[in-house]
């Protein structure tokens, strides 16, 4: 076998290696056109050039990427290379607390070896791209090792602090984070509770992953519950209000962590979910979208609109506030 089929050969088993934690000798073998033998052998190349390469034995045991002294060079596909290229734009923007210099750096280094047609994209992706000012910071080190965490499927311990309650411990399977507006969330089986949760980054503290692994549970799609949970569940109060506009039109004027917009098939017009502790701001976001509105429930809202109605048009005539009949 000649050298450049050797080389590209142990690139393969490197790309194997970064896509998922533990690999059997026989599924790299099969993977990659080869016996078990050669497998060792690229493996020992691999080790040779820097990469951690770790055996383990037993049930469940394989070869596994791990960690080293010193960070190896990276074997990255075109996908991979823009989307760490965007991340790095994005992190160097500031939404990620302590990290933008080193962004900065990171992406420099990739943007000088990047290939034109991918640097092309990633340009295109960042001038089409905003970051809202106030979006929150969050620290690297926690989204790190849950990021590892999610990853490696190992659970995680730390201590939360509920919008009403007490910091308590809890110990859960990570699924994924996922970014939605200003804040960070991670979706992960709670342990205690027996069911899927939604926890926010900016409430936990004490992260820290144990040596216990887990086999990832049936999920529901985790974008989707993300949205739901911060839309909905953990408010006093939960509104449907019928929107006089088409879904697609609302869903350019309304973040996705102020409410679930869902078509309303019988008159082409929309349905506004969202969760709420304080009626009276909802009211007047609902307001401020400048569109007929119907309010389906709760019917506590409907109290808090008239009662806004009556103080507003006293307010625009000069008279004393007035109670609504």
């Amino acid at each position: 076998m000649s050298s450049e089929a050797t080389v590209e050969r142990v690139l393969r088993l490197l790309s194997l290696l970064q896509r998922r934690p533990v690999w059997t000798a026989g599924e790299l073998a099969e993977e990659c056109g080869i016996t078990d033998r050669s497998v060792r052998r690229d493996i020992e190349r691999l080790r040779t050039l820097g990469y951690p390469v770790q055996a383990t034995a037993g049930v469940g045991g394989g070869y596994r990427l791990g960690a080293g002294r010193e960070l190896p060079p990276l074997l990255l596909d075109d996908d991979e290379a823009t989307a760490t290229a965007v991340s790095l734009r994005m992190a160097a923007g500031g939404t990620v607390a302590g990290i933008g210099d080193a962004a900065l750096r990171a992406l420099a280094k990739i943007d000088q070896v990047m290939p034109p047609r991918l640097r092309g994209k990633v340009q295109a992706l960042h001038d089409a791209t905003e970051t809202l000012a106030g979006t929150g910071e969050v620290d690297v080190d926690m989204l790190t090792t849950l990021a590892q965490a999610c990853r490696e499927q190992v659970q995680v311990r730390f201590e939360y602090r509920s919008h009403d309650g007490p910091a308590l411990q809890r110990r859960a399977e990570p699924l994924r984070m996922v970014a939605a507006g200003p804040r960070w969330y991670l979706m992960a089986y709670d342990l205690q509770r027996a069911d899927w949760r939604t926890f926010r980054l900016d409430r936990m503290r004490s992260v820290e992953t144990t040596t216990f692994r887990f086999r990832q549970r049936d999920h529901p799609d985790p974008g989707e519950y993300v949205h739901s949970s911060v839309t909905a569940s953990p408010y006093q109060y939960v509104a449907r209000v019928r929107l006089h506009a088409p879904a697609e039109e609302v869903l350019r004027r309304v973040p996705p962590q102020v409410a679930r917009i869902e078509a309303d098939d019988a008159e082409g017009w929309s349905l506004f979910i969202a969760g709420a502790h304080d009626l009276e701001w909802l009211a007047l976001y609902l307001a401020s979208l400048n569109v007929e509105v119907e309010i389906v429930e709760p019917e506590e809202l409907r109290d808090v609109v008239a009662r806004l109605a009556n103080s507003l048009s006293s307010m625009a005539s000069g008279a004393p506030n007035a109670a609504p009949d």
